[in-house]
């Protein structure tokens, strides 16, 4: 997955911070998108994967989006 760096780190984008239910949407001028990285002590991605998911990170495969809307 490209959101893995090869060095054991993940980073993922969220369109609106109003997912956050700490953000009043009332009180939103506009909305921003940010990068999220996940910095670990991992020496690989695979070993980072482990621990994002072992850790409960909701990863769903490529094409299987569907699947984890239910």
């Amino acid at each position: 997955d490209r959101s893995f760096d090869g060095h054991g780190n993940y980073t993922l984008g969220v369109d609106e911070q109003i997912i956050f239910p700490e953000i009043d949407v009332d009180s939103v001028d506009r909305i921003d998108g940010m990068d999220i990285t996940f910095v670990t002590d991992a020496e690989t991605d695979e070993e980072a994967y482990a621990l994002l998911k072992g850790l409960g990170m909701p990863f769903v495969r490529r094409g299987d989006e569907e699947a984890a809307e239910v």
